[in-house]
């Protein structure tokens, strides 16, 4: 056997901004002009969430504008490619083909650059298809959403979904660079807006205790989406997720541990239980409630914290309830297939990350199917549901 070590040290670069199309901010261009070979022209692709498009009618002529602006750097090779966004994007083949098409038409290569804007499973779903083009080309993310741009849009993962289940194909790709424009979620819906509020819970209560009292503290303004804490909430969100992501040893999760998944399993069985009718951040309040109570209920966590939490939750401006958690099928609650669902994705041992205290990570390789269905229960019971009826 030969064996060598191939040491590689990548850069995650998360730059923070306001107005990143302004022709006087040179964000964008200087990331890609410090980069460029030889003091040339780097080809550039730009592919726009439709979504976005809606709340910002004009970004499409303002991104023609800013590249004009600083054609001495880059070359738009065309009009912003609109494309459809939003989770179910990530079940269309056919957009990957059309990312593809665009490449090799404008003959976009090694040495260009994708720029993708838009929301998590837009950047999921370009970032895939960025990555999968000429074994990868240069892939700059512009999240546009509190939950992208604090979470997932940061990240160094790209996927699609396949045989019904979340992100089954996919890529670990560290982006070129990540341009976080707080002007973005100016235009938000409202929802939209709050999603990214349950990540930056999620990511404190995991690793930041200074963090979580900081947004227990101003849980009134963040449920107000006010400007200042938001932004606040968003940047340090982003940091704890790259933090980890950096210095955790482990960023393309060869092992089997996803602290960043807290509340998740359940979260991803419901987004698929309700076609998506519930949004990612509502998901992910939900299934952080149910690992709460659970953890509560086996006494690894203080009852009297977790109440504090799914105080600070519901605070904020989620419910943790939804009636989809209670769905069974031939007599089977179908939130359950979400364990398996969740280890077969890990690809090894099941690992769930539960909170024994606020600040610190607990990951443990069973769960008690029962008590689940007792947590489940007692949620409902909290959330004045009436009684749930489970038949296994």
């Amino acid at each position: 056997m030969i064996q060598r070590p191939i040491p590689i040290t990548y850069q995650h670069r998360i730059a923070f901004t306001h107005g990143a199309f302004d022709p006087q901010n040179q964000t964008l261009r200087d990331l890609i002009a410090d980069a460029r070979e030889f003091g040339g022209v780097s080809k550039v692709l730009v592919l726009v969430d439709s979504g976005l498009t809606q709340g910002n009618p004009r970004l499409s002529d303002q991104i023609s504008q800013y590249f004009a602006k600083h054609s001495d750097t880059v070359n738009l090779v065309a009009d912003p490619l609109i494309l459809t966004g939003g989770e179910a994007c990530k079940n269309d083949w056919s957009l990957i083909d059309k990312i593809w098409q665009a490449v090799e038409f404008h003959k976009i290569c090694r040495h260009s650059y994708i720029i993708a804007i838009g929301g998590g499973a837009f950047l999921d779903l370009t970032g895939f298809g960025a990555a999968t083009a000429h074994r990868g080309i240069r892939f700059l993310r512009m999240p546009t959403t509190t939950l992208s741009q604090g979470d997932g849009g940061v990240g160094v993962k790209n996927g699609v979904n396949y045989f019904g289940k979340k992100n089954w194909v996919g890529t670990f790709s560290v982006p070129f660079a990540v341009v976080n424009d707080l002007e973005f979620i100016r235009s938000l819906p409202e929802r939209a807006c709050r999603d990214g509020i349950i990540e930056a819970i999620k990511v404190a209560l995991i690793r930041d205790k200074a963090f979580y009292e900081y947004l227990e503290e101003n849980a009134a303004e963040l449920n107000r989406l006010e400007t200042g804490p938001l932004e606040i909430a968003i940047r340090r969100s982003a940091e704890n997720h790259v933090d980890h992501i950096s210095t955790s040893g482990d960023p393309f999760e060869y092992g089997s541990a996803r602290p960043l998944d807290f509340g998740h399993w359940v979260a991803h069985k419901l987004e698929q239980i309700s076609n998506f009718e519930v949004s990612h951040g509502e998901a992910v309040a939900i299934g952080m409630a149910v690992d709460l109570i659970y953890s509560a209920t086996i006494g690894m966590l203080d009852l009297r914290t977790a109440n504090r939490i799914l105080n600070l939750i519901e605070g904020v401006g989620f419910n943790i309830w939804s009636d989809f958690l209670a769905q069974s099928q031939d007599g089977t609650p179908i939130i359950l297939a979400g364990l398996e669902e969740f280890r077969e994705h890990l690809g090894g041992q099941l690992t769930i990350t539960l909170v024994p205290e606020i600040g610190r990570k607990q990951e443990v390789n069973e769960m008690d199917e029962a008590v689940i269905l007792d947590s489940i229960r007692d949620l409902a019971a909290r959330c004045g549901v009436g009684e749930v009826a489970f038949s296994k």
